[in-house]
């Protein structure tokens, strides 16, 4: 079969490419530009705790050195500390870092994957499908004509491949603008992040002041400002005056040394691709979505589409056409991300309008203050990993289903587990290696060496029941899972995302989860269903 053509070499495209090979996939990236990227310290992204575990995994090594992952968290309005704490296991803390740092670190693994070909200096200028694949054309020094099964266009907010397929992108223009400083200096609070509103060096004017710190590794912070709509230029001149009146308010008045690294302004546009499927063709990050404003990362969403469609395309392109499982990727990808604008377009008029009567209602401040906090640290409506309740994948009225602390469609909790080969490892590690998770919670199993309880009890009916699965499937062992009674059984999708918990072994309602879980009608999950309960 033809490999899959990824179009765009930026973090979403590199992290696409990597999963598709780690999952046996053959794939050729079309990188526009020279095959490196620009090195800007100013230029940095926040990655949630779940996709800097997937960057790692793909990557092969902690990327604790390369970034800077935050102590904890401080906001303040005017002189008052509004909301400050630690981060730990409960709330664990972000990855901060320099986006061509990230993006070195994913060229250098895919550099060294025997069934990813990286293509630089060409430019995707027509895709042509039929019922068989499709065809693309590049153009520039090495363009030619690439064979193709399927083809995802991760090449930005510009995207071609979007403009091919004649996929409409509204959306809103300009949402936030702000001036962005990367320096070297300290500041008070080593290694924390900062949210400051309504500084009190600043007095006047729209929006008098709202400043986020971001430390980055070696004493390096990024510094945003917050300006007022409007095109109005920022000079250097204006930026360098915020730098220091910023240090110095922070400073109570005296302006520590700095050494200003780079500077810009980053402007933040909200849109929505209308489709992000047609036919063989699918566009994910920027290409399919743009958002940004009151904290939230794009870039984290982007990392989660590739996510969701790696292990889709390889179902289908191991097993043959799966239409409803490779349909559910805009399903459920749009469908988080469209909830994640609409939840910061109801904020934006409520944290950005300014005095009228919300200014006078008693702990406004404070619960404004929360609403911004969840978009920075990947909490509530803005911010949240996303869940997939209403997915087209998720399974129907199984009898043997329990509730545990993960609602189904959510990302499972990185527990420690036993593997086949009797080693002990993090749930997440197992996650894009082509296959299911089933995970039994046996309390005690972590005690006792694997040769002495895999042939006992209910583990040798529960193999011969993951043996039957319609689809490759790991089993696991977990000595506790949080609100898991002893004896459930958790199956869970490539990309972590928990399918079921059922209350012992069932192999019928096993068997009739995985099948959904791949896209499977009723008619199909049922058949199989009856098989399942033949193998158990």
């Amino acid at each position: 079969m033809d490999p899959v053509i990824v179009v765009g070499a930026g973090p979403v495209g590199l992290t696409l490419a990597l999963a598709l090979a780690r999952q046996e996939v053959p794939c050729v990236l079309l990188d526009e530009g020279p095959g490196k990227d620009e090195a800007r310290a100013a230029r940095t992204v926040v990655l949630r705790d779940d996709t800097a575990s997937l960057v790692e995994r793909l990557v092969g090594v902690s990327l604790d050195g390369a970034g800077c992952r935050w102590a904890g968290w401080r906001s303040m309005r005017r002189k008052q500390v509004m909301r400050e704490f630690t981060f730990d296991d409960t709330v664990p803390a972000p990855l901060h870092i320099a986006q061509h740092v990230l993006t070195t670190h994913l060229r250098t693994a895919l550099a060294a994957e025997p069934l990813a070909k990286v293509v630089t200096d060409s430019r995707l200028d027509g895709v042509e499908q039929d019922r068989a694949g499709l065809t693309a054309h590049t153009r520039g020094p090495n363009g030619t004509w690439w064979r193709g099964s399927y083809l995802v266009g991760c090449d930005g907010p510009r995207s071609t491949v979007r403009k091919l397929q004649d996929i409409r992108f509204p959306g809103r223009t300009a949402v936030e603008r702000h001036a962005v400083a990367a320096l070297r200096t300290e500041l008070p609070w080593p290694e924390q992040a900062l949210l400051h509103r309504s500084p009190p060096w600043r007095t006047s004017g729209p929006s008098a002041g709202e400043i986020t710190g971001r430390p980055l590794p070696d004493g390096v912070w990024r510094l945003d400002w917050l300006l007022p709509p409007g095109k109005d230029l920022v000079t250097p001149d204006l930026l360098v005056a915020r730098v220091r009146e910023t240090l110095a308010g922070w400073n109570e008045g005296s302006t520590p040394p700095y050494e200003l690294l780079d500077a810009g302004v980053h402007i933040v546009h909200h849109r929505l691709a209308r489709r992000w499927r047609s036919g063989r063709v699918f566009v994910a990050g920027d290409a399919a979505h743009l958002l940004g404003a009151l904290g939230t990362q794009g870039l984290d969403e982007g990392l989660r589409d590739a996510d969701n469609l790696a292990w889709k395309l390889a179902v289908a392109w191991h097993q043959g056409p799966h239409e409803a499982l490779l349909d559910s990727y805009q399903s459920e990808r749009r469908a988080v991300v469209a909830a994640r604008l609409r939840a910061a377009d109801q904020a934006l008029p409520l944290l950005r309008g300014g005095g009228g009567l919300r200014a006078y209602v008693p702990g406004a401040a404070r619960g404004h203050d929360g609403l911004l906090a969840d978009g920075h640290l990947g909490q509530g409506p803005l911010g949240a990993p996303a869940t997939y309740a209403s997915s087209p994948l998720a399974p129907r009225h199984l009898e043997a289903e329990t509730p545990v602390d993960t609602p189904p469609g959510a990302p499972v909790a990185d527990v420690r587990v036993t593997a086949e080969d009797g080693t002990f490892v993090r749930l997440r590690s197992r996650l894009g290696r082509r296959a299911l998770l089933v995970v039994l919670v046996a309390p005690g199993t972590g005690v006792w060496e694997r040769k002495h309880w895999v042939t006992a009890g209910i583990m040798p009916r529960l193999a011969a029941a993951v043996a039957a699965l319609p689809h490759p499937a790991e089993l696991l062992v977990a000595e506790s899972y949080p609100g898991a009674a002893a004896h459930t059984v958790l199956l869970v999708r490539p990309d972590g995302h928990l399918v079921t918990a059922l209350t012992g072994v069932r192999p019928a309602d096993l068997y009739a989860a995985a099948e959904a879980a791949l896209g499977g009608t009723p008619e199909t999950a049922q058949t199989g269903a009856e098989a399942g309960a033949g193998a158990g």
